[in-house]
């Protein structure tokens, strides 16, 4: 499979959504397979990621929101789908919204083999493949390779407890930011724009495999908010940890020490 085959999906959701305003639906269809709130922006992005795979004759596992996981006996190459990742953003009419495509060949992130994000606003498309760089509208990107001025993005399921493990952190901050999608702040980052992105509530695996391969590829320095490995974690629906991924690694170093003060 060709990165031109997600960035072709991409581009038919843009112009499907862009059209149709369908994100300004607020209508709650019931819950997907992650327990979150399902709307019509969410199920037609779903349905057409995965109806395109099917029509092109590519059998493989799926693993979605919406649609939880479905496996194919003796396939180890997996689909992870994140259809709209900010649907609060999308139905509250903040313009701030993508959908996160990745692919993996084994089962576990080590094995991520392929990375596509679209914002869904303005069109900006970021991709990777493993071993071949990152790309943000066709150029290739690397991270910021200074320690100041640092912007640090974050996002947290529940902020009032979640900021208090990592307030330390913002000492060094000369801004931060909190925009709801995850995929897109990893991808802003890769693209140097954000120094830090910090999420210390576990995020799930279909939120952050595209943006993890694509910051990967950019140069960033990837762990979970204690400084782990997450490349042995298994590529499965229930896969969930904190990030802290950092532009370089005197950056990753500060952020370490700061945000496991005890």
């Amino acid at each position: 499979m060709e990165i031109e085959f997600l960035r072709n999906i991409g581009q038919s959701l843009l112009k499907e959504i862009s059209s149709s305003k369908i994100h300004l639906s607020g209508t709650a269809l019931g819950r997907g397979a992650s327990g979150d709130t399902t709307f019509p922006i969410d199920k037609l992005a779903e349905d057409l990621i995965i109806e395109t795979f099917e029509k092109a004759g590519i059998k493989i596992n799926i693993i979605s929101e919406e649609r939880g996981s479905e496996n194919i006996e003796g396939n180890h190459s997996f689909l992870i789908v994140d259809p709209i990742d900010g649907s609060k953003n999308a139905i509250s009419g903040i313009p701030f919204f993508s959908t996160s495509i990745a692919i993996s060949d084994g089962t576990t992130l080590k094995s991520l083999k392929l990375g596509y994000i679209i914002n869904l606003i303005n069109g900006d498309e970021f991709w990777a493949e493993r071993g071949k760089g990152a790309f943000f509208n066709g150029d290739k990107i690397t991270t910021k390779n200074n320690e100041k001025p640092v912007i640090i993005g974050f996002e947290a399921s529940n902020p009032y407890e979640a900021l208090k493990n990592i307030l330390s952190l913002f000492k060094i901050a000369n801004r931060v930011r909190c925009f709801g999608s995850t995929a897109l702040d990893l991808a802003y980052l890769s693209a140097g724009a954000l120094n830090i992105f910090v999420t210390p509530t576990p995020s799930r695996i279909f939120d952050f495999s595209a943006g993890i391969l694509i910051a990967k590829e950019s140069g960033a320095i990837i762990s979970d908010i204690k400084g782990n490995s997450i490349d042995e974690f298994e590529v499965a629906f229930d896969t969930k940890t904190t990030l802290l991924v950092s532009a370089n690694k005197a950056l990753h170093k500060r952020a370490l020490n700061l945000v496991n003060i005890k």
